[in-house]
């Protein structure tokens, strides 16, 4: 039970990654609040949360609404009187290559991927920084170290988290609150589906574990970084990719 008593905010909790690391969190005595922009997976989620005997609520948010996070965050706070840890999972991908790449789909990416991490870091920190504890978790990508064809504005806003990761650890620090990101590699969720198929084997086949990874393997490195196990550990960027940047 190494998250008892913690009050977890996860974003696109409602599937894939952050769904299962709701589960593991659950798991682990955390009381689990899923932030999404789909009602119904949303309630869902919370549903199976619940019948799993996990403590779980649901509020509907755009992260790329700094207004609707600043709100959200209040009613967490409101109605747990603290917020320990946050969970900055929620992305989308709209891929294409930079002469093919609308204004559209690059605003659409960097606006989720980027300035909702930074508008629920800026909502939740000061409740942290209130209770003198905190972890902030960022989502960042094996393609934001090394970079991928054809997603600009995924990559750069991947590469992005990794340096203001270790601005806010710099920052808060002092606060009592840790900063990391967690880097996966290919993982199993409908994301990769946006992926060509000829890409996810090569990149499997570059990969030293021979495997695409699974939501539960980015879960655990989650539930680490988040747990006391990782109170020496900040500004740092955890890969979890199956060896692919060795």
């Amino acid at each position: 039970m190494r998250l008892q008593g913690k009050v977890a905010i996860i974003t696109g909790g409602a599937q894939g990654i952050g769904f299962t690391t709701a589960e593991r969190f659950g798991k682990e005595g955390a009381t689990l609040v899923l932030w999404d922009v789909n009602s119904e997976k949303g309630c869902a989620a919370v549903e199976r949360l619940h019948n799993a005997g996990y403590k779980a609520d649901f509020f509907l948010v755009n992260v790329a609404d700094a207004m609707s996070v600043s709100q959200a965050a209040k009613e967490v706070f409101d109605r747990y009187g603290k917020i320990d840890i946050l969970v900055n999972n929620a992305g989308i991908t709209r891929d294409a290559t930079l002469l093919k790449m609308t204004p559209d789909q690059w605003k659409q990416v960097i606006d989720i991927n980027l300035t909702g991490v930074f508008n629920c870091a800026q909502a939740v920190a000061p409740y942290m920084a209130e209770n003198g504890f905190g972890r902030i978790l960022n989502a960042s990508s094996v393609v934001g170290i090394h970079g991928n064809y054809g997603q600009s504005n995924y990559v750069a806003a991947k590469s992005a988290l990794i340096g203001v990761t270790k601005v806010w650890a710099k920052e808060l620090g002092r606060k009592g609150i840790t900063v990391n990101a967690v880097a996966p590699g290919f993982i199993a969720t409908d994301m990769i589906k946006t992926i060509p198929e000829k890409v996810v084997n090569m990149m499997t086949e570059r990969t030293p574990l021979a495997r695409v990874g699974s939501p539960e393997d980015i879960a655990n490195a989650y539930l680490f970084l988040a747990s006391d196990e990782a109170s020496f550990i900040t500004g740092t960027t955890l890969s979890v990719d199956g060896g692919l940047v060795v």
